[in-house]
């Protein structure tokens, strides 16, 4: 896997998103640091900028964060969010897919250890006085969605953070794994990949466990006090979440490439969903585990991985411990049940250009202040500012189309549901997807997009203050956090489905960085009175995030030619041709890559055609020159899709970048050619460098003039 970052960049993103991961390249031609003033406002964007209150953002999160809304339990709250849009003057509905999901019945895990004694852990996080949606009668338990019903009594394994690579550091150092029980840590892949790692190596469950380790540098261990006394992590503080395997597919595993529907044949999911127990516990209960096995097998120091070693005082040593024996039980109740996906339209004058927004409102917790629901009442408010401009007289020359998924925490559910509903009409005319999930968790903005959206995302930011200095802007802000690169997108996030379908998309958000308060995620700890408390008092950066969305999707669905870059596209193929070479040169074998480069050179120059049509279009203010440019820069990436796409996992179709089969969050680029080099598979590789290079060049021909 290709996996570029420093090391504030990988904290700040690669932890806390919401199953989603951005990994930073680093292109030959970097974007230039600003150096003027805040760039000013044209009369429409002062509406939209202005039309931001953070007293009513404070208001929507504070609506969304009391009462539960975990995936299809919550239809108030969708009609909620579709009235909402209507009084601001979209066209709103709400659409229902009926989808399997799975909820919490029992669970427990306890430890016997060789002397008999018995450690029973309470799965549960703290009830504190201060935060009071930590103690509603009916806040969700501790669990992961779409886990497997099952009971597990056995000597345990500590894994690492459970990647294919992981367990096979501890076959070399034979510790035994067959009949165990995995403890493994987060980060890393994707927390469902874990559990199918675990199995894969006939293990027989997986507890996963959140580290201090992985909180940057406001911890206890740093002095700082815990949540709620201060910003450091609570200790009972637990991270849910799905164990979908989402770099095989997302969406409903029962309905796959077709929508959820009451008469929808239901498939096998058993290749996408774990075949062992699992459970998801806090540090404070990881504890007592990772104790038991100091002394046992390898010392955590001397097993040769990245993040193997945590921040906890324990050896980390991979054990088994000969005696001690977890015993964990995990029932779930198995449904076919309804989902809604709220949807509200703004009709353009060009019926065949649309842009689609999104942001998913569902949540494990009670809360959620942070994720998704910052998003959420970023996009409420982005409606009351449309609906400004609309009384003014304005009207997009592009659709515009908002929508606030249901169940995306369970696998991307209801937007994959709604793309495989609806994706006639949106591979003929979407322009692109604007993804905002986690809107704020923290101080850090970032974004990752497909290339062509760089520059004018970056643009964008120059007319956007950022609360953190006075005078700074959100570029300032962003290109101090990022250097100035734009993450490639893997998967994670809602944008996964309109990317697979060669739809051009970005995901933004202002994450955690190493130095602001802890952000729980997935927990009952991320709740308004964090939010409030610690992670956006005065809910400035939420108002900042919207401002910058809405200027984007004003540009996106207002200028007359959409205003994108294509030779930026160009410069990104070829840096992630580079890494691909230096991918194969790292093996001690050789690959043609000849007709990768030649395919490359003919997207530059059709790029580049493309560019000069579009100059002379807005020169000559040529109207029909102007729609050819609009069509071409709408659908040239629907080029890039492969048919049946890559090995073994249909759903991608996307030849440039992908979530990697090891990862389920970060981008690989060129994915069918690097993940068959990384496995030894040559023959496989030479054919995905013939169908990666068809679809840049189908991409190119979409371009040609």
């Amino acid at each position: 896997m290709h996996l570029y970052s420093l090391s504030f960049l990988f904290f700040a993103t690669l932890a806390w998103a919401c199953i989603r991961d951005h990994a930073f390249h680093r292109p030959r031609s970097l974007v230039k640091r600003q150096s003027t003033p805040l760039v000013p406002l044209t009369t429409d964007e002062a509406i939209l900028a202005n039309s931001f209150d953070n007293n009513t953002l404070n208001d929507w999160n504070y609506y969304y964060t009391h009462g539960a809304h975990l995936a299809g339990t919550n239809r108030t709250m969708a009609q909620w969010t579709a009235d909402r849009w209507s009084e601001n003057g979209f066209q709103a509905r709400l659409d229902e897919y009926q989808t399997y999901l799975n909820y919490p019945v029992s669970h427990s895990l306890s430890l016997t250890y060789p002397n008999g004694s018995v450690f029973k852990a309470s799965l549960e996080e703290a009830v504190l006085t201060e935060d009071e949606t930590t103690s509603y009668p009916n806040r969700i338990p501790t669990f992961n969605g779409y886990s497997f019903t099952g009971n597990a009594t056995a000597e345990y394994v500590y894994v690492g953070r459970g990647q294919v690579a992981d367990f096979e550091a501890l076959v070399s150092l034979n510790v035994p794994l067959e009949g165990k029980i995995a403890l493994a840590k987060y980060g890393g892949p994707f927390r469902g990949l874990k559990v199918k790692n675990a199995a894969l190596y006939k293990m027989i469950g997986c507890i996963l466990f959140t580290d201090p380790g992985d909180d940057g540098n406001i911890t206890v261990a740093n002095g700082y006090a815990a949540y709620p006394d201060g910003p450091a992590r609570n200790p009972t503080s637990v991270q849910r979440g799905s164990v979908q395997f989402l770099s095989t597919y997302p969406g409903d595993p029962t309905t796959p490439g077709y929508p959820s529907k009451p008469d929808s044949p239901r498939a096998d999911k058993s290749s996408v969903v774990p075949s062992i127990p699992s459970l998801p516990i806090s540090y404070l209960e990881a504890i007592p585990l990772l104790r038991a096995l100091d002394g046992f097998g390898t010392p955590g120091s001397q097993v040769n991985r990245t993040n193997w070693v945590g921040a906890l005082n324990v050896s980390y040593s991979t054990g088994p411990a000969p005696g001690a024996m977890l015993s964990m039980s995990n029932v779930m109740r198995d449904a076919i049940t309804p989902i809604w996906d709220a949807v509200g339209i703004i009709n353009g004058t060009n019926q065949d250009e649309v842009l689609v927004l999104g942001n998913h409102r569902d949540a494990w917790i009670v809360g959620g202040a942070a994720d998704p629901n910052s998003g959420s009442a970023i996009m409420v408010e982005l409606s009351k500012a449309f609906g400004k401009l609309l009384a003014t007289g304005w009207k997009p020359r592009r659709t515009i189309v908002l929508c606030s998924w249901d169940a995306e925490e369970y696998g991307l559910v209801g937007s994959t549901e709604w793309v495989e509903e609806h994706i006639n009409w949106l591979t003929q005319s979407t322009v692109a997807y604007l993804n905002i999930d986690v809107g704020v968790s923290g101080k850090s903005p970032g974004i990752s997009s497909t290339p062509e959206i760089r520059t004018i995302a970056t643009n964008i930011m120059k007319k956007v203050s950022w609360p953190t200095m006075p005078n700074e802007t959100l570029y300032d802000a962003w290109f101090a956090e990022s250097d100035g690169e734009v993450g490639t997108l893997g998967s994670g996030s809602d944008y996964t489905s309109f990317l697979h379908n060669g739809i051009s998309s970005i995901d933004m958000g202002a994450d955690q960085g190493v130095d602001d308060p802890v952000y729980h995620y997935h927990s009952n700890y991320d709740s308004y009175h964090w939010m409030s408390t610690y992670g956006d008092p005065g809910y400035q950066y939420h108002k900042a995030m919207g401002q910058y969305l809405s200027l984007l999707a004003y540009h996106l669905a207002t200028d007359e030619v959409i205003p994108y870059d294509l030779p930026a596209y160009t410069i990104a193929l070829r840096s992630y041709y580079d890494e691909l070479l230096a991918t194969i040169n790292s093996t001690s074998k050789t690959l043609d890559t000849s007709e990768l480069a030649a395919a490359i050179s003919q997207f530059e120059t059709s790029a580049n055609e493309v560019m000069a049509l579009m100059d002379q279009a807005v020169s000559t203010n040529d109207a029909a020159l102007k729609t050819v440019v609009n069509h071409k820069f709408r659908d040239f990436q629907r080029g890039f899709t492969s048919a049946g796409g890559l090995p073994d996992r249909e759903f991608y179709k996307h030849v440039v970048n992908a979530p990697g089969i090891d990862t389920g969050y970060a981008p690989t680029t060129f994915p069918g050619i690097t993940e068959a080099v990384e496995a030894g598979n040559f023959e496989l590789a030479a054919e995905w460098v013939g169908r990666t290079s068809l679809g840049i060049r189908r991409a190119a021909d979409i371009l040609k003039t």
